[in-house]
């Protein structure tokens, strides 16, 4: 499969650094994976805006991010991971994400990945890769595929694991791979020779596999999420896993990464109601007939300021609400009931944390007037950010599907978006 001439004007990514395994920390718990989110949060933080604007990928950041020992939280305890709640891992990536949402959103399918070695890879795989993730190795999907004339949805793939003279070979290409360009392993969905659905968990520097930084995006500009091309890649039969085993098993998968999802976007919002706040105080000067010397005891203001944190608030409780519901389901066996419960709960989030992010990085220009729309402030990033990630899966599909569940009990169909 050559590379297209438009693709191949982009160029191959770099290949990244393999961490430090002395340097990388190992996480014992909840409270110091979120320790540990904070932490890095404000170092990632400080340079978050100039990576926006001069579009500068986070590679450093991200061998911090490896070091951190985040990238293992949800590793089974017995492989020596942290097994964190889904309600701390929704945390961590609020946390982060309020810091700089771009890079946050960088490890999303990291731990969708793990979820599905989770449910599907055998005891030496997950031996395995559980042991790459916690020697700080990251994990980064090719993403979906583009329809091709030969398909009635987006759902039927031509990317293809065939067996050959010379061994398993992977070839097809992917679109929106978040978090490939910078991964150690470029896990892939594909067809199989017998027609069924694997999951293929390439090395980053496989011959064949190419990574292309083409991603423009006019929001989260520096998650690199871009095109992945697998040219005929040679493939370990050890490094397949058979996700057609998931495919009428009721579990967590797709709530999980809706949680991670929501939780991104409430990371948004949160940056953009701090930023409003700050603003605020600082720059904005209140509108002549208010009769106040600063524009933070405009009563306007203040009542707009007010609606703002309460709308903060519900989301926030509300997606802490959707972890905590998830722990419940994953604590027992996951039935079509639970898995659809799941779905509703971190739909529920979903809504408000995606209404919270569009809202607050709007409001934010209103509440702090013509001054901060000047490029040195570069607060627009904070709905670009927001617009972007929120078109990740539409909200009007979630609003469906609570509809329908509630109004005609129709469970959820199972798959990353619900």
């Amino acid at each position: 499969m050559p590379i297209p001439d438009y693709l191949a004007a982009a160029g191959s990514a770099p290949l990244p650094r393999l961490p430090d395994a002395a340097r990388v920390r190992r996480i014992a718990d909840d409270a110091q994976a979120l320790a540990a989110a904070r932490t890095l949060a404000d170092t990632v933080a400080r340079g978050a805006s100039q990576r926006d604007r001069e579009r500068a990928l986070p590679w450093d950041e991200l061998d911090l991010w490896s070091e951190s020992g985040l990238g293992a939280i949800t590793v089974p305890r017995e492989y020596g991971g942290a097994d964190v709640s889904y309600a701390t891992l929704a945390e961590v990536f609020a946390i982060l994400c309020a810091a700089d949402p771009a890079f946050g959103q960088i490890p999303q399918n990291h731990f969708g990945l793990l979820g599905i070695l989770r449910e599907t890879g055998s005891a030496r795989q997950k031996a395995r890769f559980y042991g790459e993730v916690l020697a700080g190795h990251r994990l980064g999907n090719a993403g979906p595929e583009r329809r091709s004339a030969a398909s009635s949805t987006i759902l039927q793939g031509t990317t293809r694991l065939a067996s050959t003279p010379d061994g398993l070979r992977l070839s097809g290409q992917r679109f929106y791979s978040t978090g490939a360009l910078f991964a150690h392993r470029v896990p892939a969905r594909a067809i199989d020779d017998a027609g069924r659905p694997v999951q293929v968990w390439s090395p980053r520097d496989a011959p064949g596999l190419t990574v292309i930084d083409n991603w423009s995006s006019f929001g989260q500009r520096t998650t690199a999420s871009g095109t992945v091309i697998f040219d005929n890649v040679p493939v370990e039969p050890e490094d397949v896993l058979p996700i057609w085993q998931l495919a009428d098993r009721p579990g967590i998968t797709g709530p999980t990464s809706q949680l991670i999802q929501a939780a991104i976007d409430l990371g948004i919002g949160e940056a953009a109601v701090a930023e409003a706040i700050a603003f605020v105080r600082a720059h904005a000067r209140p509108w002549l007939d208010s009769g106040v010397a600063r524009a933070a005891d405009d009563p306007y203001i203040i009542a707009d300021v007010g609606r703002l944190q309460i709308d903060l608030h519900a989301a926030q409780e509300v997606l802490r609400e959707a972890g905590h519901a998830l722990d419940a389901i994953a604590a027992r066996t996951v039935d079509a009931e639970a898995s659809a419960r799941a779905s509703v709960a971190v739909a529920n989030a979903k809504v408000l944390t995606t209404r919270l992010a569009l809202e607050a990085s709007e409001k934010l220009f209103e509440l702090a007037g013509s001054a901060s729309t000047r490029a040195a402030h570069n607060l627009d990033r904070h709905w670009r950010n927001a617009r972007t990630h929120t078109l990740h899966d539409p909200l009007r599909w979630k609003l469906h599907l609570l509809g329908n569940y509630h109004l005609n009990h129709v469970l959820p169909a199972r798959h990353a978006w619900n």
